[in-house]
């Protein structure tokens, strides 16, 4: 599991001047704020391969200048719109995804931008964002081109989007199987902050042994059912004493655990998921559940590594 992050860490953003990067900007200078720490806006610079140094290829001052150029305007248009945060530019050489991963370890959390799919809700999460997620050793949060301040909160009475009414709630992903401190805290605390509820869901499945007796005996279905509520509830009891200020919704939901967060983010203002440390002949890796919410989740997602 993760340490805490002492409270004076930074918000860092992954920056490369990309419509999803600069969402991701705006959506980490609101979460700075909220946490009361500083904003990182990191680029990373591609060094020049080594054969090519002799001889650059034209266009590489220009590249150079770009680099440069792109998170400065970022960081003055953010202090525009968000007055008193305290920003800094970060410009880091090296390859993206390991610079990026390298950055997270002295953050509170790190914000990278993912392309959203066209025509479907959901993200379009590139290599150097897996590689991140599935390296990094502090919480990753994912957020999609377009994003906006106001899709995070509750439709106003005349059913338009506004920034000024109360947030969505939370959504936390829960195993019960192997619950992690890190990442439900993490989820009450996003709660907390935003002054809304969580919705904690968790899915569950009959052993394979006893899928045929659930499916003809609808009794044994719901002993399982009211079993896994209970479960959920009892693991969920102190924090609900540790958050008297957060409403809680647990949900023990029958079937595939990232369909049901999926569904659960069209009405969330960030999906929370835990995501385990796995390290294996093949390399580090994301589980399915983190890795469908991914991909298919509407809100931001905030992935968690633990043990």
């Amino acid at each position: 599991m993760p340490a805490p992050a002492p409270a004076d860490r930074p918000v860092v953003v992954g920056l490369d001047g990309s419509r999803e990067s600069r969402a991701a900007a705006e959506w980490a200078a609101r979460e700075a704020l909220a946490l009361g720490v500083p904003l990182r806006l990191t680029h990373v610079w591609e060094p020049i391969p080594e054969p090519f140094m002799k001889n650059p290829p034209l266009g590489v001052e220009t590249q150079r200048h770009w680099s440069e150029r792109v998170p400065r305007e970022a960081a003055e248009g953010l202090r525009l719109r968000h007055p008193g945060l305290d920003i800094t530019v970060e410009l880091l050489s090296g390859r993206p995804a390991e610079a990026l991963t390298g950055a997270a370890d002295g953050a509170a959390l790190l914000v990278l931008g993912s392309r959203g799919l066209s025509g479907v809700g959901g993200f379009m999460v590139g290599s150097v964002g897996h590689a991140v997620v599935a390296r990094a050793r502090r919480p990753v949060v994912l957020v999609r081109a377009g994003q906006q301040a106001a899709d995070e909160h509750e439709d106003d009475p005349a059913g338009i989007s506004s920034a000024a009414t109360p947030y969505r709630p939370v959504v936390l992903g829960l195993d019960t199987a192997s619950p992690d401190p890190a990442t439900i805290g993490f989820a009450f605390s996003a709660a907390a902050r935003r002054g809304t509820a969580l919705r904690v869901v968790h899915g569950w499945n009959p052993a394979p042994y006893t899928a045929y007796a659930v499916a003809l005996d609808p009794a044994f279905h719901g002993s399982l059912a009211q079993e896994a509520a209970e479960g959920l509830a009892g693991l969920l009891s102190p924090w609900r004493e540790r958050y008297p200020q957060v409403e809680v919704v647990a949900e023990a939901l029958y079937g595939t655990p990232g369909d049901h967060l999926v569904d659960a983010s069209h009405r969330a203002s960030l999906v929370v998921v835990g995501r385990r440390v796995r390290r294996g002949p093949l390399g580090t890796r994301i589980g399915p559940v983190t890795h469908t919410v991914l991909h298919h989740s509407t809100a931001p997602v905030a992935v968690v590594p633990h043990d």
